[in-house]
């Protein structure tokens, strides 16, 4: 069973996503995407780190977006 949810950004689109594995664990993945049509970006980052709970690695998949957008935001800014 997957979990997730979208949160807007500024000019990103994140999905955090959790997956249930076959021992009851969670593994977290988050994309964050960019643009329209053609010039459309999506980054996509899967993570080893296992938890316990959806909640957890939801959670954990959000603040690893929000950390990488807020430093595109800082370099913009410098």
């Amino acid at each position: 069973m997957n979990y997730h949810h979208l949160i807007e950004v500024g000019k990103y689109r994140v999905s955090p996503l959790a997956t249930q594995l076959d021992d009851g664990g969670f593994a977290a993945s988050v994309s964050i995407r960019s643009g329209k049509g053609s010039g459309t970006h999506d980054r996509v980052s899967r993570f080893t780190r296992l938890f316990d709970n959806a909640p957890a690695a939801l959670h954990y998949a959000t603040e690893h977006a929000l950390a990488w957008i807020g430093e595109r935001n800082t370099r913009a800014l410098a």
